[in-house]
């Protein structure tokens, strides 16, 4: 059980590093730069905002973009994402020993080249260096990430992090994203007709 994580996330130092390791490819982007003019402003008010708990995730900017098939994109602020940043680089410590040695996408020291080299080890491993027909099966779930049920996420969180702070803060992040607010009923509609 983890403990005392939210001061380390919401300290500044934290938050001025999120920024920096944030920033990384995006410094061109008008949000990226608006943010960055009031730069020392805007960590010590978010700072201020999480240490008071009057904290509240913003809304979400939402797009299309094709890679290669077309997906609804639903982007947060720029502070919000400074602060998902954050906590990022206190909890990856926290789960990231929980995840299988196979799990590639979003993780330190992993991405998608090692991926790609874990799947042809593997594969050249169960055909007998290609000398035998193997199968593989590539899938993704449709809507994934909006089919989450934000409560049982919380639950799960709870039972690794001992912190009512630090719940409070991932529970208003978690609660903030799209589908309670009826953005999605509205878009299934539309498929449907």
């Amino acid at each position: 059980m983890y403990s005392n994580l939210f001061k380390q996330i919401i300290e500044p130092q934290n938050l001025f590093l999120a920024w920096d390791r944030f920033k990384r490819g995006k410094r061109g982007k008008i949000d990226v730069l608006r943010f960055e003019q009031g730069l020392e402003v805007n960590i010590f008010k978010l700072h201020r905002e999480l240490k008071n708990k009057t904290y509240k995730h913003s809304g979400y900017t939402d797009f299309y973009i094709s890679d290669p098939k077309q997906r609804h994109i639903h982007k947060a602020s720029v502070r919000d994402r400074v602060l998902h940043h954050a906590i990022f680089q206190v909890l990856n410590w926290v789960f990231n020993p929980t995840f299988i040695p196979h799990s590639f996408s979003c993780r330190l020291g992993k991405g998608t080249h090692k991926g790609v080299t874990s799947v042809e080890k593997m594969l050249r491993q169960e055909s007998k260096n290609y000398t035998r027909t193997c199968y593989t099966l590539k899938c993704d779930i449709k809507k994934f990430f909006d089919s989450i049920d934000h409560q049982i996420l919380i639950q799960i969180l709870e039972k690794k992090i001992q912190d009512p702070e630090l719940i409070w803060l991932l529970r208003e992040i978690i609660e903030s994203y799209p589908p309670k607010s009826g953005v999605y009923e509205r878009e299934r509609e539309r498929e449907r007709e």
